[in-house]
């Protein structure tokens, strides 16, 4: 392109020669060639279009195509939409592997063209708004030297190892728990791989990917991350879990740590607890107004056993703790077993199970009601001495709250019998199950009116009639939300009260899905029908409860 001679390339040569970079970065780095020159010659070789990212304005509906996690972990922009597939500006169009997992990401074809490396990162700064603070900026500014710089400690662990606590370090991992509390994640998740260090937040319940650090970092990472939740960085061989006290604007978060020896070194966890979370009311977790009244009825009654069930991660552990919240009045003695007590809670009285120490949750139950409390909540049901401490509880005067891992609420019954629990103490203690999922809520800021598919309609059983006048909602994707159209979740419920004549059919140890049609002929809403109320009235999307309620079939 004549942008070089010769004569100016036999020095370049010999340099990049010698330093080991390549011709065109030493060319770029002497100021010879513009990066915009060498983009421009990039798509000529190609035959890819340039395009000048910082002249030009993307569409919001191009934008909301790649998702921001997307966008940042190929470092690529969408700059248009076309009949045959999508054009997006990336550094290299020959990276196949790029241009290959952009395609099976995305679910579309992908049209490569040509943008310089800083208008591709100015572009993401600019429209999905990354902050200069990020994580991701950090870690792209550490270099070897300045990990060097600014050395605060060394600690020598047994094998003879140096771990340098440096002050870089040190940052990237505040800002790392800063950043993922600001996009309201609930975990952020640190796994070592082959050949690369991948850090990812759960926000919303869905993960998203983020910038990895260099590989090179992993092991001051994790130390770094083990001296702040008091593990013993020594060990390596077995997990450790711990918790780390932040404060973040203003708040005081908690942070419960698990770490995992892994085939390429130790996998961190960490769990964000976020006390506001525990001022939620009931209305809020997502109870409709009649659920919320027969709710209200259940946790106001003397005695008996109310079970939450759901698998891992459904909410179950908020929803007891905001019962708890409602019902705390100084005329109730509250006392809870956990392993562990994941939020201090004033004005109750919290165990935290030690196995290591002998005190166990049969032990911790069986003292606890010589402290004659009116309330106990229980962190699950996990053996039958637990079970029968907690069921002879609520037959001696007492409301207990539990949480138990089935799929459905009538599917808790036939679990409890399993257990080895008498059919006639489950049917006598067990005033309602409550089975609950959590879907994503359309995000407020950007909602906008969606005709659902023949199929989703069918999968929610919503009558053409009901859907004509229904309120479907979706949301567009904006800056509030990280261009996903969801942002906060709520629980979607199943509320199986135990009336005189379930309580027979217990007693004839009859099958969960006898006992399941039986509940559904005496008015209870499964999971589904309750989501399916919930995307009638615009509060979550069709595919959302489909995802969330997979298993409810009826």
């Amino acid at each position: 392109m004549g942008y070089v001679t010769n004569e100016q390339l036999v020095p370049v040569r010999e340099q990049a020669d010698n330093t080991g970079e390549g011709v065109v970065d030493t060319l770029v780095a002497q100021g010879v060639l513009s990066a915009a020159i060498v983009a421009q010659a990039k798509a000529t070789h190609f035959g890819a279009e340039f395009v000048p990212l910082n002249e030009m304005r993307i569409a919001d509906d191009v934008l909301a195509t790649v998702r921001r996690d997307v966008a940042k972990r190929f470092n690529v922009v969408p700059v248009r939409k076309e009949e045959h597939g999508l054009v997006v500006a990336m550094t290299d169009p020959s990276d196949l592997e790029t241009l290959d997992g952009l395609q099976h990401t995305l679910n579309t074809e992908i049209i490569p063209a040509v943008a310089t490396v800083e208008d591709i990162q100015d572009a993401i700064g600019k429209y999905y708004g990354v902050r200069d603070d990020s994580v991701s900026k950090m870690i792209q500014d550490i270099t070897e030297g300045e990990v060097e710089v600014g050395r605060i400690a060394a600690v020598q662990t047994d094998d003879g190892a140096t771990v340098e606590a440096d002050a870089p370090i040190i940052k990237l991992v505040n800002t790392m728990i800063v950043e993922a509390f600001k996009l309201r994640a609930s975990d952020i998740h640190l796994e070592p791989l082959d050949k690369r260090f991948r850090v990812r937040y759960r926000i919303d319940g869905m993960l998203h990917e983020m910038k990895s650090p260099p590989k090179r970092l992993q092991a001051s990472i994790i130390s770094r991350l083990k001296i702040m939740s008091n593990m013993s960085i020594a060990e390596r061989r077995i997990p450790q879990d711990g918790r780390i006290q932040a404060q973040v604007g203003g708040k005081t978060i908690d942070l419960r740590v698990s770490c995992l020896p892994t085939t390429h070194g130790e996998s961190i966890v960490m769990r964000i607890l976020d006390k506001e979370g525990l001022k939620l009311g009931l209305p809020e977790l997502g109870f409709l107004t009649d659920d919320q009244q027969t709710f209200e009825r259940l946790i106001g009654l003397p005695d008996g056993i109310l079970l939450v069930t759901g698998p891992t991660g459904s909410g179950k552990t908020t929803t007891l703790y905001a019962v708890l919240n409602y019902i705390n009045r100084p005329d109730r003695k509250i006392i809870t077993v956990e392993d562990p007590v994941e939020y201090v809670l004033a004005g109750i009285n919290q165990v935290h199970v030690n196995e290591s120490v002998g005190l166990t949750f049969g032990m911790a139950l069986r003292s606890m009601l010589r402290q004659a409390p009116n309330v106990i909540m229980l962190g699950e049901i996990r053996d039958l001495e637990t079970a029968t401490i907690a069921i002879n509880a609520s037959l001696t005067g007492h409301l207990v709250f539990s949480t138990l891992h089935t799929n459905d609420a009538p599917s808790a019954v036939t679990r409890l019998i399993d257990i080895g629990v008498k059919p006639f103490l489950v049917a006598s203690s067990s005033r309602a199950l409550m089975a609950q999922r959590l879907v994503r809520k359309i995000c407020k800021k950007c909602f906008q009116p969606y005709q659902p598919t023949e199929h989703e309609l069918r999968a929610l059983s919503i009558d053409p009639a009901k859907a004509a006048s229904a309120t479907f909602r979706k949301g567009k994707g904006c800056g509030d939300c990280n261009k996903t159209g969801y942002r906060g979740r709520m629980g979607i419920f199943e509320i199986f009260v135990i009336e005189d004549e379930v309580r027979k059919l217990i007693y004839e140890k009859v099958a969960a899905t006898v006992l399941r049609g039986r509940a559904r002929e005496l008015g209870m809403r499964t999971l589904r029908e309750d989501g399916t109320r919930k995307v009638l009235a615009g509060m979550t999307t069709p595919d959302e409860v489909i995802r969330a309620t997979a298993m409810d079939i009826d």
